[in-house]
C-alpha cells in the first residue's frame, strides 16, 4: 500500500520520540510505501483532483539522515492507500482549510485518517462537552461575571485558552481568587475571546494521563505525564516526565465508552487526556507518545496502530 504522510517538515522531526516516525518505520516494516508532504503542498485546480507535490522516501535507519527522497513529484490524493494527517497543531486557518482539501480529496475516492469533518467537529477541549458525565465541572465563556461566578462556587480553578497546546497558557487560581480578574482579561482578550475554567483536580500531582484509542480499542498502557517542580502542568511540552503505567479501570471505562463512538465518527486514533478520575481533553490533530509507551512498557503502539489502519481501508 503507498501511504501519504501530511506532517510538518521531515527535517524538524525528533525520531527519537516522533509518533509520526514512528508509524512510517512500522509501515515500512510491512513493506508499504511512504510517501510524505506538508499541508502547504496541498493544491486544488478547478476541474482537477486534489493533489499534493510529494516526497517518496526510504527510512534508512539512521539517526541524523534518517530518511533519502526517492522520488518527488505531484500526484493526485486518491492514487494512495491511506492518507494521514499528521500535522502538528495549532488547529489555525490554515489547518482548518488543509481538511477542506482533504474532505474534496475524500469526495474523490481517497482514505483519510483521521476523517477531516471529524477533525474540525472535534475542536480538542471543547469536544470533551459532549462527555460531561465523565469531566470535571467545566465552563466555557468569554464572560468574565460567569467566570467569577464559576470560582465562587468551585474555589479552586484551572483557566485554559481553547486554542492552546503543549500546556500554553494554561493557570491556575486558588481559594483567595488572586489574579483572576487579569488573568480572564488575559484570555478573554477584554470579552473577545472564548475560554475554558474547570475545577482543578489535585490528581494531576500524580500525572496527566494520555489514553490512546486506536480503531476505537484502547491501548493498555497509557503516559503518565507528570509535572515537575512547581508546574502545575504536566505536559512534555511544559517539563512534565513521561511514565508509561497500566490504564486504570476508570481509564478504560472512559476509552470504551468514547472509542467506538469516536471511531464511527472517523477518527482513527485517538488521544483522550486524564487526570484522575476525569477526562480533560480528547486530542484529535496528532495524537502522540507511541515511542514513550512502547519503549518503557513494551507494548507496540505502532504495530496496533497500522494494523487497524489496514483494517480500516480493506
Amino acid at each position: 500500500m503507498d501511504i501519504l504522510f501530511v506532517a510538518d517538515p521531515l527535517e524538524v522531526f525528533k525520531t527519537y520520540k516522533d509518533t509520526t516516525f514512528s508509524m512510517m518505520r512500522e509501515a515500512q516494516r510491512r513493506g508499504h510505501r511512504i510517501a510524505a508532504c506538508e499541508p502547504r503542498h496541498l493544491v486544488w485546480e478547478s476541474g482537477k483532483p486534489v493533489s499534493a507535490t510529494v516526497r517518496e522516501i526510504r527510512l534508512t535507519g539512521g539517526e541524523h539522515d534518517w530518511f533519502e527522497v526517492t522520488a518527488t513529484h505531484a500526484v493526485p490524493l486518491k492514487q494512495f492507500g491511506a492518507v494521514l494527517m499528521r500535522k502538528d497543531p495549532p488547529f489555525d486557518s490554515e489547518y482548518f482549510y488543509a481538511t477542506h482539501l482533504l474532505e474534496q480529496a475524500e469526495r474523490e475516492g481517497a482514505r483519510v485518517f483521521n476523517k477531516p469533518a471529524a477533525l474540525r467537529d472535534h475542536p480538542e477541549k471543547l469536544a470533551i462537552m459532549e462527555f460531561a458525565q465523565y469531566t470535571s465541572p467545566t465552563l466555557v465563556t468569554r464572560d468574565e461575571a460567569e467566570v467569577k461566578r464559576f470560582h465562587e462556587r468551585h474555589g479552586d480553578i484551572i483557566l485554559k485558552p481553547l486554542d492552546g497546546m503543549g500546556g500554553m497558557g494554561i493557570f491556575r487560581v486558588g481559594k483567595d481568587g488572586l489574579n483572576l480578574g487579569s488573568i480572564v482579561e488575559t484570555l478573554n482578550r477584554q470579552g473577545t475571546t472564548t475560554l475554558m475554567v474547570q475545577r482543578y483536580v489535585p490528581e494531576i500531582a500524580q500525572g496527566d494521563k494520555r489514553v490512546l484509542v486506536i480503531g476505537g480499542e484502547v491501548v493498555p498502557f497509557c503516559l503518565a505525564r507528570i509535572p515537575q517542580g512547581s508546574e502545575i502542568r504536566g505536559n512534555l511540552a511544559a517539563g512534565g516526565k513521561g511514565v508509561a503505567q497500566p490504564v486504570s479501570a476508570r481509564d478504560r471505562e472512559i476509552a470504551q465508552a468514547l472509542g467506538p463512538v469516536l471511531n464511527q465518527r472517523g477518527l482513527l486514533l485517538v488521544g483522550l487526556d486524564v487526570i484522575g478520575d476525569y477526562l480533560t481533553e480528547i486530542n484529535v490533530t496528532s495524537p502522540t507518545c507511541f515511542q514513550e509507551i512502547t519503549q518503557q512498557a513494551g507494548f507496540d503502539v505502532p504495530k496496533m496502530f497500522v494494523d487497524a489502519l489496514e483494517r480500516a481501508v480493506q
